[in-house]
């Protein structure tokens, strides 16, 4: 039998993982809405579909929340806790449409809160930290960069002699199927934190033993709360992916949406909760950057480059403050 606290904690992890499911949906589909390979109905559709697939098959990012992070057996409510603090930061990096990291969103704030609750730096995995979250978040967008920028000299250099117009009609109906494989790796990923953050819960709770895997039960749910965001759009953000940093065509988006892909299904199948949007957002940077740097809007990306950088200190400082919250209540 449940308890109402850990009912609420899973209430809470579902509303985190709708709030993902649409502040993330432009991360999949904002460039082939942009190019318009893709009628925003249609791609928000085809996302909401494969980032459902994508949370279904796999739990090795789960399993870095669940047991890479911290060591002590926290209270129900400091998971609570650090779950306000992700969603808090996610409502107000949507509302400015700053495409920030839902992932980096939902660490800072464990660790933050975690760090409250027990007064020691000493029950957070550091190594485990620094192996699985702060290298890839350097490491990670720059691949995406380096990957991105490749990929647009490679479409460059086979189709220099084609027409702009049978080039635009091929990547138009190619981006389809790179819009449905970024999904299925958004899925793959970013689906996974929830699901970590629930099973955490249940085993702090007692429900679960320690070494457990994720129920399934927790699979399926978090993979219908992903998709339901995603249908609720995301149209704040996917002005600022489509567009907002440089001109994109349908070679572009293709070429953005691979690479991106390709990127976050490696980092996946390493277990690493990355930010999908930190990769998305540099692929395209580096698309841009193909056809020459001045194409990319610097001082935009300036803006997004300074969100990644406080998202972990800025949510680690909420999930403390919310956890200080609760335990002046509890």
């Amino acid at each position: 039998m449940l308890s109402t606290m850990i009912i609420i904690v899973i209430a809470a992890a579902l509303v985190f993982e709708f709030i993902n499911g649409f502040h993330d949906t432009a991360n999949a589909i904002a460039t082939s809405v942009y190019t318009r390979a893709l009628t925003p109905t249609k791609a928000i559709i085809l996302a909401a579909s494969m980032n459902m697939l994508g949370a279904l098959v796999s739990e090795k990012v789960a399993m870095t929340i669940t047991h890479g992070l911290v060591t002590v057996q926290l209270e129900e409510y400091v998971v609570l806790a650090a779950l306000l603090g992700a969603i808090i930061w996610n409502l107000v990096t949507w509302w400015k449409g700053i495409p920030s990291s839902s992932s980096h969103a939902l660490i800072g704030s464990l660790i933050g809160a975690t760090i409250a609750h027990t007064a020691t730096l000493g029950d957070v995995l550091w190594g485990g930290v620094l192996q699985k979250v702060i290298l890839p978040l350097f490491t990670s967008p720059f691949v995406g960069f380096l990957v991105g920028f490749s990929a647009m000299k490679l479409i460059y250099n086979i189709f220099q002699n084609s027409s702009p117009a049978k080039v635009n009609g091929l990547f138009s109906k190619l981006q389809i199927g790179s819009a449905a494989f970024i999904a299925f790796t958004h899925g793959t990923n970013d689906a996974q934190k929830t699901m970590g953050i629930i099973t955490l819960a249940l085993i702090t709770a007692g429900q679960l033993p320690s070494d457990t895997g994720v129920p399934l039960w927790v699979k399926v749910t978090c993979a219908i709360a992903i998709a339901a965001g995603t249908s609720a759009g995301g149209r704040r953000i996917m002005k600022t992916m489509g567009g907002g940093m440089t001109k994109l065509q349908p070679p572009g988006g293709f070429a953005a949406q691979t690479s991106s892909a390709i990127v976050i299904e490696g980092m996946s199948l390493l277990g690493a909760p990355i930010s999908t949007t930190h990769v998305i957002t540099s692929a395209v940077m580096g698309v841009g950057s193909a056809k020459r740097f001045s194409a990319v809007k610097w001082g935009t990306a300036k803006d997004i480059l300074i969100t990644w950088v406080l998202t972990l200190p800025a949510t680690a400082a909420v999930g403390a403050v919310c956890v200080l919250i609760f335990d002046a209540f509890m």
